[in-house]
Formats: C-alpha cells, structure tokens, sequence
C-alpha cells in the first residue's frame, strides 16, 4: 500500500529500509523521501517506526 503518494512509496519499501537499519523517521525521509511533499505520510511513517523500534526487553518471551 502506497504510505507517501507524493513520492510513491509503499509500506515494503519502507519495512525494508528500516530492516535496513534506517529506523529513524529523518534517516527514511533522506532515503526514500518521505514527509518531503504533503506531509501527510508523516504519521503513518512514524507509526511504522514506532512498531519496529520495540526495545527488546518489551518483547515477552515464550517459555
């Protein structure tokens, strides 16, 4: 699903280049350009950040 319209990019571009190691909301705007338009992508991306910067200590572990 496209995130940013203004530059067109989807939600898997944008997984990937955090799975990359850009998980900053600035480090994917000079990547891949987002929030750079409209801005109204900003929120979406923050929240797909949010999702992946989950300290792994709040991950709950299955024993």
């Amino acid at each position: 699903m496209y995130i940013c319209v203004c530059k067109a990019v989807t939600d898997s571009q944008i997984q990937t280049a955090i799975n990359d190691g850009m998980d900053t909301h600035k480090a994917l705007h000079q990547c891949l350009g987002v929030g750079s338009g409209c801005g109204k992508c900003n929120r979406h991306v923050r929240e797909l950040v949010n999702k992946n910067n989950v300290p792994s200590d709040a991950i709950p572990v299955m024993i």
